[in-house]
């Protein structure tokens, strides 16, 4: 992508934008340095329940926010993991919390905002891979708020949810489904009218195949058109990189990690290390 930054052309990445930190600083200088855009496709943003509850929490409706979850109990087999030889590898792809977890990973600080430190503990238990298939993350926000980051695709025998859950001191919703995408709580203390017809207008995507991946695209079309930021551009996705390489930080160490850091003993994007 380096090479490419000169041509003047925008950059849409499939996530995460990179692994290690240090690169994903230098594909943004690259593109500032060209006027390029960077568009990192965390498409479940665009999910109609998320985007109801990320406008919920913007207008304060859930006064101070005090937990923040998220869940991926999905299912990978060994076979899986054998059918591509990066699959699993610390240099070219990671665990579960640098793949399959990433998009709720993103979306847990998208909706609490910046992040204080993270206490980390993986393991890898039913498959024979060089990083994680389970993790279970604790988060400090620097709003004091707290948050649980469950995830693993040693689920078996078939996948079981991608959720988020947000508990504030005046509200508490949950959206469950494969890839957060169904309005299953959604309780205020101080009800609003709409509260009455959330679950008719706002629980579900609309029935059409990749609809969030076509609203990301749209975007990204729009950014450019109208030369304007992305909904999800370079910085958020770097976001991503800093917090998931704290994570396997305090894993590797047994250690809370506080950001901003850089990466010590994480293996994350560490090809020599194979």
């Amino acid at each position: 992508m380096l090479d490419l930054a000169k041509f003047g052309k925008s950059f849409v990445i499939e996530k995460p934008m990179s692994l290690r930190i240090d690169d994903a600083d230098a594909m943004l200088k690259a593109c500032r340095r060209y006027n390029n855009k960077i568009f990192v496709v965390h498409q479940n943003r665009f999910n109609v329940p998320i985007q109801k509850l990320k406008d919920a929490i913007d207008r304060g409706r859930f006064g101070r926010l005090v937990l923040g979850t998220v869940r991926v109990r999905w299912r990978r087999t060994q076979e899986y993991y054998d059918q591509k030889e990066w699959r699993g590898t610390w240099g070219n792809d990671g665990g579960v919390l640098a793949n399959q977890a990433a998009h709720h990973v993103d979306m847990l600080l998208w909706m609490m905002g910046e992040v204080d430190s993270v206490m980390a503990m993986n393991a890898t238990q039913l498959v024979d891979i060089e990083a994680e298939d389970t993790a279970a993350v604790i988060v400090r926000f620097k709003n004091d708020a707290l948050g649980i980051i469950e995830a693993t695709t040693a689920t078996r025998p078939k996948d079981l949810e991608g959720s988020i859950s947000i508990l504030g001191e005046k509200g508490s919703v949950e959206i469950g489904g494969f890839f957060m995408n169904e309005l299953k709580i959604w309780n205020f203390a101080e009800p609003e009218p709409e509260d009455e017809i959330v679950f008719e207008k706002y629980a579900l995507n609309p029935n059409v195949f990749a609809w969030n991946h076509t609203q990301f695209l749209e975007d990204v079309v729009k950014s450019l058109q109208k030369d304007m930021d992305g909904f999800i551009d370079g910085l958020e996705g770097r976001k991503f990189v800093e917090i998931v390489n704290a994570i396997y930080e305090s894993a590797e160490t047994g250690k809370e990690i506080f950001l901003k850091f850089r990466p010590v003993k994480s293996k994350l994007g560490t090809r020599d290390e194979q």
